[in-house]
């Protein structure tokens, strides 16, 4: 499909052997400073069809985890991989994500260097580190310039990454104030999640108006059926469109928990492009917001099925590449890692065996609520591990060394100190979650997810050779690919501010 492996690895051999060269003439330190440039100046025109796509929490392991599971399918007898398509772009680079608090960043800071350019603290949207100085994303200055916006996102439209593309808060945690600046703005198309405080309640605001009536005050079209959005067209004016089905957090579901005829993120972004669509051109940012959450709770089965629809997604703009290949952009990237994930595990040495994780059908996410209605229903005095057993096998293919079926399924056999583990962790998910009182070492075990899931998550993780560090953000750097117009600029080494500055050269904004 394209021309782009060969000349990736072609960049990659000559910076190697430039390195060698260099070595021999220029102190460590010289040596740094020059792999630190980069060019972020476009000559050529500016592209009419821009897409940003961010995969929150996704690095090199969460793209490598997902290719080798795919691979894995193949059950060939010699480890294989099955590429992910945006992997073999053109552009190739490499991204620091560091912010000015830490080494291991969060979503507002690294968001705000994407979508302004600037280093900010940890939590801060479009704000400088110190919290006085409010900038301006590209969103915006697109849109002065003729360009229509989209912004979409798979988990709530206020959350960190996609409110960096049209708000500025002292905090990510302020989504009234967040959801008020998208109701206020005047971008085009907003769609995929919906917001988690749209009257005002969490944030404590006594007759606060709803951001929705603000959003239709203001020109919005808001759809909410699976009808209304595929109904969209470049005709339907300004558009909020919220999946139907949220979770508690007014996300959409894991990609693993969509049913067959429900939407994914990959119809958000068909459908912004029809919505978009208009002779002067669009700008469209698209996170993936689940294969962080999914990282943080250590499950790399729904971080992996969500990786594979983000490069769905993706496939979806490059239809539009394909169309108008000398007018089109897409950027695709992650704003940090997430969980530390390491495809390697001291139990399984240099082994792994990526199959087995097709054993989990369902998210940590459904199988919590599984937990959460045994604990409920089941008085303190009943409560046993063997009455979930099924449900594990079913959820986990993990099974007993009692079970009849251990002998045809040795490889999901529970060992004993896998059974001693989830017992364990059995014991503190019956407890009430709002009184649970973990200690230090517990917390290293669970984070805050539930004990069982989270046991259960880990040991699958680990029978497949695979394994996480943190259930936080880790310090690694992303990778980043980019195809048509100035994807050259995103070749080599370079700080997140400069993927700002690179598009900001491209798309000829001056200021």
């Amino acid at each position: 499909m394209f021309k782009m492996k060969n000349k990736a690895f072609s960049i990659i051999s000559l910076l190697l052997v430039l390195a060698v060269v260099l070595s021999g003439f220029l102190t460590t330190e010289s040596l740094a400073q020059a792999f630190s440039k980069t060019n972020n100046t476009h000559n050529g025109k500016a592209p009419k069809y821009v897409f940003l796509f961010i995969g929150d929490g996704l690095s090199f392991p969460q793209i490598s985890s997902a290719e080798m599971y795919l691979g894995a399918q193949k059950r060939t007898t010699t480890p294989e991989k099955k590429a992910l398509d945006f992997t073999n772009f053109s552009g190739v680079g490499v991204a620091s994500t560091y912010d000015t608090d830490s080494f291991i960043p969060d979503s507002a800071s690294t968001g705000t260097s994407l979508a302004s350019g600037i280093k900010t603290g940890n939590g801060i949207i479009n704000m400088d580190a110190a919290k006085k100085v409010k900038v301006d994303p590209i969103t915006r200055k697109l849109k002065d310039m003729g360009y229509k916006i989209g912004v979409v996102t798979s988990v709530s439209l206020d959350h960190a990454t996609p409110a960096v593309f049209y708000a500025n808060q002292e905090s990510r945690s302020n989504y009234y104030d967040i959801s008020l600046q998208l109701a206020n703005s005047e971008f085009d198309y907003f769609g995929g999640g919906g917001f988690v405080d749209p009257t005002g309640t969490k944030a404590k605001l006594t007759n606060a108006e709803n951001v929705m009536d603000v959003a239709k005050k203001n020109g919005f079209k808001v759809v909410n059926t699976k009808e209304e959005i595929l109904g969209l067209n470049n005709e339907s004016g300004r558009v909020i469109a919220i999946n139907p089905r949220l979770d508690a957090s007014s996300a959409m579901p894991y990609t693993m928990d969509t049913k067959a005829e429900e939407l994914r993120l990959s119809d958000f972004v068909k459908k912004g492009i029809e919505v978009l669509d208009n002779s002067k051109g669009y700008f469209m940012m698209v996170e993936s917001g689940k294969i962080d959450w999914a990282c943080h709770a250590n499950d790399a089965a729904a971080s992996i099925h969500d990786t594979i629809e983000f490069n769905n997604a993706i496939m979806e703009a490059y239809k539009v590449y394909e169309k108008y290949p000398n007018d089109t952009l897409i950027v695709v990237t992650g704003d940090h890692e997430t969980g530390g994930l390491t495809i390697g595990f001291a139990g399984t040495a240099y082994s792994t065996f990526f199959n087995k994780l097709e054993k989990q059908t369902v998210s940590f996410e459904e199988f919590d609520k599984i937990i959460t209605s045994y604990r409920a229903n089941t008085q303190p005095e009943n409560q046993k591990l063997v009455d979930l057993l099924p449900e594990i096998e079913k959820a986990y293919g993990l099974i007993p060394a009692s079970s009849p079926k251990a002998g045809a399924n040795a490889a999901f056999v529970l060992t004993d100190d896998e059974q001693s583990a989830l017992a364990a962790a059995f014991k503190r998910s019956m407890e009430d979650p709002k009184t649970r009182k973990l200690s230090s070492s517990e917390t290293i075990l669970y984070g805050t997810y539930e004990p069982l899931s989270v046991t259960l998550s880990h040991i699958l993780n680990n029978k497949a050779g695979i394994s996480f560090t943190t259930y936080a953000h880790s310090g690694l750097p992303v990778p980043v690919y980019a195809i048509g117009v100035g994807q050259e600029l995103f070749n080599g080494s370079y700080d997140n501010t400069d993927i700002n500055a690179k598009l900001k050269s491209i798309t000829k904004i001056t200021k």
